[in-house]
């Protein structure tokens, strides 16, 4: 008999059950009833826009304060790793892949669809023109500046530290570990990863749904299709999800890093086209006046929920709020994309980073993009531009016929879209397994090949029946708990983090032996002397390794299981004792080497150096606090620094508040 065949799968049954009813539940009510559903739905979500739109605003507004404030922090140096880990990828494809995965399809869908509709809303029709383009670029600066890049830093902050830092599963689970300890394991941590996916999956069904059409609408004007029935829609999608299958199956560092690489090239190439051949003195010019006005109007934006202005709030509604709550539908995705390409950042880096550098390239694409448009409209194409302001999915097009070269420009365009769809399919798929195997290192490739065709079968299903709008308002309408939940994950971080920073400023990160001046002629010998790397590695295999083995004998008179331990390349020795419910306790001393200046290597009064290198040994900790150099010690002196840092181990281990740091599991964790 034949052995039945088992398909290998890393699949989270506790996660992925639910979510796929959940999701396949709510796209076939949205197909097979899209008018009812989008009704039921939208009722929903006014209610919540109208009555509970101060819980977006007040959560969108303490993510900013608690990011700024931790940029300036004491808590800013704390590493999203080892204290020793270096970044994974470069700046340029770090920022690059951020972006890409953050803004993406939207980017080039807005760009030039939102100034044009608040410059031609009817609400706005009071105001002179003048008045209308600047209140249009500042809106557009509200909603893609730094408030939207808070809601994913604050995301992609959390799982980044608690994944690299406490060595937790790469899931938002993860993030409520200070709240919930060992319970993220059960139901608690499968309902948020539920919920993490769903949401998930409905903001990129949604985005990449809408990102068809404007690529239909491109190639439709181009001439390139000769319309836009859903025939062309299923190949345009066909043949997008199979490059974003390959590109996620080729995985981060190859598919999705040289994608992001190539597009924001790509998109600078357009921005400086149009920049150059657009209004560039008044696109310049509006450009600082908006910066401007966007720090002034600043807390003003922030806090106004324009409860004294009836005519306005609808608008507020509209836009403000939805928008609040589709980069909160989409937090999940794009943080967890940003965690995964953010190991070694300190959390300044990653602040700054996340909230500067991508806010201020959207405001530089808006105002070129945005502001042409709107100078086109009032200077030459005598408000052609404002009447297409409800197409969006062919304004960008449209547009783009003021500009010369305009059909090689268009492909670009969509060229551009094409990536940023891919870029966006391959990272969600990436993320969506991620999230159901609980951040498997390994999964099989069927299974993110399974993601991408779900995505395509029910993006397709939803475009031919209509019901993509449907699918939006539920998106928009889980951000409403997804807001609070990242005010939980607010405070996980500070208790979190004030527990990190205790710990790791605790006695003894620097040497604990005061000098008695036993042996100062010797010393003065060392000190006055640079030692090359046979005298280091002498050092420690006599000195050293004397002091610990007989530190480890003692150790086990006293019924502790010491063990010493001899490595190479680097050379160094350690003691541990092992512990199976909180981390090992280790110390060593391994051979460093330093560049001496060569201003020094010229002194007369210094002593004589080989080289421009010397060597000394330094002592390392388990904990990865920062070590120092014992080249002066003698054996006894290593002996009661070992003791100085355990008796501090212990005192540490035998605190509750420092529990979660030191325990469940972590010695698993680190391997």
């Amino acid at each position: 008999m034949k052995k039945p065949v088992r398909i290998r799968t890393t699949l989270s049954k506790g996660v992925i059950v639910p979510s796929l009813i959940f999701i396949v539940g709510i796209c076939l009510l949205s197909a097979i009833f899209p008018s009812l559903t989008e009704n039921l739905l939208n009722t929903i979500k006014n209610f919540i826009f109208v009555n509970l739109n101060y819980v977006y605003v007040w959560s969108v507004t303490i993510y900013v304060l608690f990011l700024i404030y931790l940029m300036f922090s004491k808590y800013g140096n704390i590493r999203l790793g080892r204290n020793d880990s270096k970044p994974t990828y470069s700046f340029f494809s770090w920022i690059s892949m951020l972006f890409a995965a953050g803004m993406g399809i939207g980017l080039m869908y807005f760009s030039v669809a939102e100034p044009m509709q608040h410059y031609s809303n009817e609400v706005f029709s009071g105001n002179t023109a003048v008045q209308r383009a600047k209140d249009a670029q500042l809106y557009t600066f509200f909603h893609w500046g730094i408030h939207a890049w808070a809601i994913y830093g604050i995301v992609g902050l959390s799982l980044a530290y608690f994944a690299y830092r406490y060595r937790l599963p790469l899931s938002l689970r993860s993030c409520f570990y200070p709240l919930l300890k060992d319970k993220i394991k059960g139901k608690w941590g499968n309902t948020i990863d539920v919920f993490a996916l769903c949401s998930t999956f409905f903001g990129i069904t949604t985005t990449l749904g809408f990102g068809v059409v404007q690529i239909n609408s491109g190639l439709e004007t181009l001439n390139i299709l000769p319309g836009s029935s859903f025939i062309y829609q299923v190949l345009i999608v066909g043949v997008l999800v199979s490059l974003s299958i390959i590109s996620a199956v080729s995985g981060v560092d190859k598919g999705v890093r040289i994608l992001s690489n190539i597009n924001i090239v790509s998109v600078v190439i357009l921005l400086l086209f149009v920049l150059i051949l657009g209004p560039t003195v008044y696109l310049i010019g509006s450009f600082t006046e908006g910066i401007g006005t966007y720090i002034n109007e600043f807390f003003s934006l922030t806090f106004n929920t324009h409860v004294y202005e009836e005519n306005t709030q609808q608008w507020f509604y509209d836009w403000t709020i939805l928008y609040w709550a589709w980069w909160i539908s989409w937090s999940p995705y794009v943080g967890l994309f940003i965690a995964k390409i953010s190991k070694g950042r300190t959390i300044r880096e990653f602040v700054a980073a996340v909230l500067i550098i991508p806010t201020l390239f959207n405001f530089i694409w808006m105002t070129v993009f945005g502001n042409s448009a709107i100078w086109f409209d009032a200077n030459v194409a005598d408000g052609a531009l404002s009447q297409l302001a409800g197409n969006p999915d062919a304004l960008m097009f449209r547009f783009l016929e003021y500009l010369p070269l305009t059909e090689i420009v268009s492909f670009l365009t969509i060229a551009i879209i094409i990536i940023f769809f891919v870029t966006s399919a391959d990272s969600g798929m990436f993320v969506m397994n991620s999230i159901a195997t609980k951040n498997a290192r390994i999964s099989p490739k069927w299974q993110t090949i399974g993601w991408g065709v779900l995505l395509a079968v029910l993006a397709l299903m939803l475009l031919n029946a209509g019901g993509l709008t449907a699918l939006q308002s539920m998106t928009l309408i889980t951000a409403l708990p997804f807001s609070v939940i990242m005010l939980l994950f607010i405070v996980s971080l500070i208790k979190a983090l004030s527990i990190d920073r205790s710990y790791y400023e605790r006695d003894f990160s620097a040497t604990t032996i005061p000098w008695s001046g036993e042996f100062w002629k010797e010393r003065l010998k060392q000190i006055v002397s640079f030692s090359d790397k046979k005298s280091v590695v002498g050092f420690i295999d006599k000195t050293v390794r004397d002091a610990l083995t007989e530190l480890q004998e003692e150790f086990s008179k006293n019924d502790v299981e010491a063990k010493v331990n001899l490595y190479e390349n680097p050379h160094r020795i350690e003691i541990e004792i092992k512990y199976d419910v909180v981390n090992n306790f280790l110390y060593g001393v391994k051979g460093e080497s330093r560049i001496v200046s060569d201003y020094l290597l010229n002194e007369e009064n210094l002593p004589d150096i080989e080289g421009n290198q010397t060597f000394f040994p330094k002592s390392y900790f388990g904990d990865d606090r920062e070590g120092y150099d014992v080249r002066f010690f003698t054996k006894n002196e290593l002996i009661s620094d070992v003791l100085k840092h355990y008796e501090r181990f212990i005192e540490i281990i035998s605190e509750e508040r420092n529990e979660m740091f030191v325990s469940s599991n972590t010695n698993r964790r680190l391997r």
